[in-house]
C-alpha cells in the first residue's frame, strides 16, 4: 500500500442526514484517518444527524449550501479550496459528483466521484446532468458490482469504475441473546418511507400472515411522505399499532435488529442497503426483492430468501417458511452475519480505501 499520511481529502456530500450513504461516509471518514489521511467534509446541507458525530472524531464540517443555484454552489467551493488544494475532492452522492469533477479540473487535483444506488435511477433523477455526473468524474465508485454493469450499459466507461462495498461495524450490530420461545415474532422493514421502497408490500404481506393467524407483528422503522398513506392502508386492512406499528426514525438501530426476526426488503430498486447489512450482522435472516446489489449479499436459500418485486405471494411464503421453522431461521441468521463479517466489516475499511487511493494516484 501507498504512504497515504498527510494525504488532504475534501469529501463533498449533498446532505448529512440518517441515511445509507451518510453512514457510509461517516465510517470511511473514521477509516482514512487511521491512514494517516487528513480529511475535511464540504456539505450543502446542515445540523443534520452526521453532522457533530463527525465534528467529533475532529474533522471539519463546513456549509457550502447558503446558494441554490449551483454556479453559485460551485464558486463557493471554489473559493474554500482554491488557496489550499486538497489531493483529493470526493463526492458521496452522485448529484455532487459533477462539483467535485469541475473544481478538481480547475485547481489541478484529483477527484473521485460515486454511485450510490443503482446508476439507472441516479440518471434518471438527476435528468440530463444525469451521464455527465457519472461519466466526467476519472474514477467513480459503486457499492455493487450491478451499479457497475448498469454504468457501463449506460456508456460510463469501464475503466473509471471502481468497486467499494458497503460495510457494516459488526461489533455494534450484533446478534442478540437468544429470545424466550412462543414470542411473538418481530417482522422488520426499515428505510425512507418513498414509493421507490413499497412498504405498501410489507404491509400486505403481514396482512396476509395475520389472517392465517400467525403470531407475528410488523413493525416499520422510517418516516417520510407517504407515513399517513401506509397508517391509513394498515386501518383499511382491518388492523391496528398492535398488528403493524410505526416506529419513525429511530438513532441507534442495533438494539431494534437485536430484538428483530426477520427482515423484509420490499423495493423496486436498491443500491446495496445498509439496513440489510446491518439485519444480517445482526443474524437476522432477511426476505428481499431481488434488485440491485441486495442479491450479492442476500444468498438465495443461504442468508435469506430473494423473489421478483411483483411477486406479492412469494415473498409472503418466503417469509411463513421463516416464521414456521426455528431452526431454518436460526441457520440462516447465522450465515448471514458470517457472510457481512467475512465480506462487509468495517475493519476492512482501511486495505479497500487504500486500494482505491493507490488507483487515484496511480
Amino acid at each position: 500500500m501507498i504512504n497515504l499520511s498527510g494525504v488532504q481529502i475534501c469529501f463533498l456530500a449533498g446532505t448529512l442526514g440518517q441515511g445509507g450513504a451518510e453512514r457510509q461516509l461517516y465510517y470511511i471518514l473514521r477509516s482514512v484517518s487511521q491512514l494517516g489521511i487528513k480529511p475535511q467534509v464540504l456539505c450543502f446541507s446542515r445540523g443534520e444527524f452526521w453532522e457533530d458525530k463527525i465534528r467529533e472524531l475532529g474533522i471539519s464540517v463546513t456549509w457550502v449550501g447558503q446558494h441554490k443555484t449551483k454556479v453559485l454552489r460551485l464558486f463557493r467551493i471554489l473559493s474554500l479550496l482554491r488557496a489550499n488544494p486538497p489531493d483529493i475532492i470526493q463526492s458521496q452522492h452522485a448529484y455532487t459528483n459533477l462539483y467535485a469533477a469541475i473544481t478538481a479540473r480547475l485547481l489541478h487535483t484529483r477527484e473521485i466521484g460515486a454511485i450510490r444506488s443503482d446508476a439507472i435511477h441516479e440518471i434518471h433523477d438527476i435528468g440530463i446532468l444525469g451521464y455527465p455526473s457519472l461519466s466526467m468524474p476519472r474514477i467513480v465508485i459503486a457499492n455493487s458490482q450491478s451499479a457497475i454493469e448498469n454504468a457501463i450499459n449506460a456508456r460510463v466507461p469501464a475503466k473509471h469504475l471502481h468497486y467499494l462495498p458497503n460495510v457494516v461495524d459488526t461489533e455494534q450490530f450484533r446478534p442478540r441473546i437468544k429470545r424466550e420461545k412462543n414470542a411473538i415474532l418481530h417482522i422488520i422493514a426499515v428505510g425512507s418511507l418513498e414509493k421507490p421502497k413499497r412498504f405498501d408490500r410489507f404491509i400486505r404481506a403481514i396482512s396476509r400472515l395475520r389472517y392465517l393467524g400467525k403470531q407475528i407483528k410488523g413493525i416499520v422503522i422510517g418516516d417520510g411522505a407517504l407515513r399517513t398513506q401506509l397508517e391509513q392502508q394498515v386501518l383499511d386492512l382491518g388492523f391496528g399499532t398492535l398488528d403493524i406499528e410505526f416506529k419513525g426514525r429511530i438513532s441507534d438501530m442495533a438494539p431494534v435488529y437485536r430484538d428483530g426476526d426477520i427482515l423484509v426488503s420490499t423495493s423496486d430498486w436498491e443500491g446495496t442497503p445498509n439496513v440489510v447489512l446491518e439485519a444480517m450482522a445482526s443474524g437476522m435472516p432477511v426476505v428481499a426483492t431481488n434488485v440491485g446489489g441486495i442479491r450479492e449479499i442476500v444468498h438465495h436459500g443461504e442468508t435469506g430468501f430473494l423473489c421478483e418485486p411483483e411477486n406479492e405471494k412469494t415473498l409472503t411464503d418466503n417469509i411463513l417458511r421463516l416464521i414456521d421453522d426455528t431452526q431454518l431461521r436460526s441457520d440462516m441468521g447465522c450465515r448471514a452475519r458470517e457472510h457481512v463479517v467475512g465480506h462487509h466489516s468495517l475493519s476492512h475499511l482501511p486495505l479497500a480505501l487504500g486500494e482505491l487511493y493507490k488507483v487515484v494516484f496511480s
